[in-house]
């Protein structure tokens, strides 16, 4: 129902806005701006995203399905099923879903964008065998869901190529910053979903994963930031990552093929999956960009954003960070919009400003929270997806924040 009423103001404030522009302002091309933006985000929702989606869903579920074929699936549900257990008490032991999953949050932590979705629609379609109420998300969904969108991120990739191509004089420095940033939105995210679900987070193997996957994040930092100079941590970061991606799918071949599996024939039965998802989520995809396009071409994301600078003004207080507000705003609805916001802050005060680096690590920070769950949501069904919405924004509110304080720590 929060998806409903979200979509919905999208519209309706749109309209407002433009008829306030229209009246008051004398803005006589506002409402051909909003069509135009209408026909340009349903076209490119199909052009530019699905239809280029059903490539990397067939290719990645065709994978799936020989790494379940090869036990690759069920040996990472026996690693992380004790933690697992504890946070999804919805899903048997060594279900084929907890595997799933780990993959999605193991690709998300190495950036790997491009094998992220299919292998996290792949994970949502695996708890929905499990739930009874098909329409309505279960609690294994919302945690799953929640920690999917809080955007966990060890490899911030695209935004390091993206710096150096604007010309950084150290397109790297925000890899730790980063980091950070991330880490603490999924850290609120998992404690928010966890006190609503009433989940024991002072059981002994919860905490231990919790200090070890702590630990984990800060070895990299540390080890990143002692032993690589700036140069080697591009360099490592851009081939780890690649390396990532590639060794899985030969991993999972290989395996298959020492379990005698027709490698090929797995493939395709998991590359059909795929193309029947990518098909399926499209009138979501459409919905969604097109409610995001109107609000944005309406100009009621800068009166926010002017509004958040006004309130701040009156306070003695550094406000530079209220010129990224917008990409705050902007990014869990739309990821191209708030890229597009965040290399336009950069060009305009130059990658290496406050405000550059600030854009980076609050772009890195935070994920397109209303796109996913219409996406994933989308894909089998569900139409009813409880709280998911509230703690997901609760998660990316802790993600901005952190890294607001962060790069003045940093960078200020």
């Amino acid at each position: 129902m929060a998806l409903n009423y979200i979509w919905i103001s999208f519209f309706v404030i749109a309209f407002l806005m433009a008829l306030f522009k229209l009246i008051f302002l004398g803005d006589t091309e506002i409402f051909k701006q909003l069509i135009e933006g209408v026909f340009d985000s349903s076209k490119s929702s199909v052009m530019d995203i699905a239809l280029p989606l059903v490539g990397t869903m067939a290719f990645w579920l065709g994978i799936m399905r020989v790494g379940e074929k090869a036990g690759a699936i069920n040996f990472l549900s026996r690693v992380v099923g004790p933690f697992f257990q504890r946070l999804f008490p919805e899903v048997p032991k060594n279900h084929p879903a907890a595997g799933q999953m780990m993959m999605n949050f193991s690709a998300n932590l190495l950036g790997l964008d491009n094998a992220a979705t299919p292998i996290g629609l792949k994970a949502i379609a695996g708890l929905q065998e499990l739930n009874p109420l098909k329409e309505t998300a279960s609690n294994s969904q919302i945690m799953f869901m929640v920690l999917h969108a809080s955007g966990l991120t060890i490899l911030p990739i695209s935004i390091i190529a993206q710096r150096a191509i604007l010309g950084s004089h150290d397109p790297t420095d925000i890899f730790i910053p980063c980091i950070i940033a991330t880490y603490v939105a999924t850290l609120v995210g998992l404690l928010v979903v966890a006190i609503k679900q009433k989940i024991n987070l002072a059981d002994r193997v919860v905490i231990s994963w919790l200090l070890g996957l702590t630990a984990f994040i800060a070895f990299i930092v540390w080890y990143f930031a002692v032993y690589l100079s700036k140069e080697q941590i591009g360099t490592v970061s851009k081939v780890s990552s690649n390396l990532m991606l590639f060794a899985i799918p030969v991993a999972f071949i290989l395996g298959a093929l020492r379990k005698k599996v027709n490698v090929f024939e797995a493939f395709i039965e998991g590359a059909i999956g795929g193309f029947e998802t990518s098909v399926k989520i499209i009138p979501y995809l459409v919905a969604m960009l097109v409610g995001v396009s109107v609000f944005r071409n309406s100009g009621a994301l800068i009166y926010v954003a002017d509004g958040f600078k006004w309130i701040f003004g009156h306070f003695n207080m550094d406000t530079r960070f209220t010129d990224v507000i917008p990409i705050a705003i902007l990014r869990p609805l739309s990821a191209s919009g708030a890229r597009g916001l965040m290399l336009d802050n950069m060009k305009v005060h130059g990658p290496d400003s406050f405000i550059g680096h600030l854009s980076s690590v609050l772009y890195g920070a935070a994920d397109t929270t209303f796109y996913m769950v219409a996406l994933y949501f989308g894909s089998i069904g569900v139409k009813r997806t409880r709280y998911v919405i509230p703690a997901s924004l609760i998660a990316d509110l802790a993600g901005v924040i952190a890294a607001i304080l962060i790069s003045y720590l940093f960078f200020g």
